[in-house]
């Protein structure tokens, strides 16, 4: 999607009286030359298959290493006990986080939002409050809109592969993402949810990405949750009328640049960080002793 600069998208939001989600789906309209209908009917297919990667989560399933799975059920299971610190929504986004980001793990089908390995942070935000009836489906739906603007944004300028950026370029575009979402779903102006954006990142910056076996399960699971957790906080604060210092198309910028002078080890190379420790290496030694296995019984 052609989208330059969140500026770009402020811009047009002012001189044409639109709404950012409406910015961003004109643009996708004249890209593709679909009508604005089918447009809108693609993002509710995505927005559908997230709500089924909820819905078809299963606390037994593992992972291929065997190390994940049935967190999220935990997580139910002890936000229905009222022991949790977070209120009845924040421990609902901590649970749906662990579900798809599990899912995915599990290889069941997911919605790359922006990446695979990201995928648990924008439902995560989501389905909760479509579920207790805070929102319906158009909403949802624009709300997409404007997380799809933002990743097409620091795409352009960044980068949203963990390869390429490090996690800060996965989780946290997903936040960013997310916390966009979240402040156009309660009404935010665009120079407000240019703000989220803006925080949401700053507070993943330089977040390497170290996926433990070259696998994404460890630790990008749980990672998923500190990104939905980030967003809710970024979007409440730009809510509140705090402001990023920082220019957001800046900040995106200064992410872009990060990621470039991460070294090799720590995008997603599996050489380093949480990869590179004990636990990790004998995670990979085992999974490619079982390979052999396997290989062998083959021939």
């Amino acid at each position: 999607m052609a989208l330059d600069s969140m500026e770009e998208i402020f811009d047009k939001a002012r001189t044409e009286q639109k709404p950012f989600w409406q910015v961003v789906r004109d643009t996708d309209v004249e890209e593709r030359q679909v009508t604005a209908e089918a447009s809108f009917e693609k993002m509710r297919a995505a927005w559908r298959a997230m709500l089924e990667s909820v819905d078809t989560y299963r606390a037994e399933r593992r992972s291929v290493s065997g190390l994940v799975g049935g967190d999220a059920q935990k997580m139910w299971d002890y936000a229905a006990r009222a022991e949790s610190f977070c209120g009845p929504y924040l421990q609902e986004v901590i649970a749906t986080a662990l579900c798809v980001a599990e899912s995915n793990a599990c290889m069941n089908r997911i919605v790359a939002a922006p990446t695979a390995g990201s995928c648990g942070v924008l439902p995560a935000v989501l389905v909760p409050l479509f579920r207790r009836g805070s929102v319906d489906e158009r909403q949802i739906v624009q709300a997409l809109y404007v997380a799809a603007g933002i990743g097409a944004v620091i795409g352009y300028r960044a980068s949203i592969s963990g390869a390429a950026g490090g996690c800060q370029a996965e989780i946290g575009s997903a936040a960013a993402m997310a916390a966009g979402a979240l402040t156009a779903l309660r009404g935010g102006t665009a120079e407000q949810i240019g703000h989220a954006v803006a925080m949401a990142l700053k507070n993943l910056m330089g977040l390497v990405c170290d996926p433990v076996a070259g696998l994404v399960e460890i630790p990008c699971v749980k990672r998923n949750v500190i990104g939905a957790v980030d967003a809710v906080s970024a979007a409440d604060m730009a809510l509140a009328g705090i402001e990023s210092r920082v220019p957001v198309d800046q900040v995106i910028d200064c992410m872009g640049d990060v990621g470039r002078r991460l070294p090799v080890e720590f995008r997603e190379t599996a050489l380093g960080g949480l990869a590179a420790t004990p636990f990790g290496q004998s995670v990979r030694e085992r999974l490619e002793k079982t390979r052999q296995t396997t290989a062998g019984a083959a021939e």
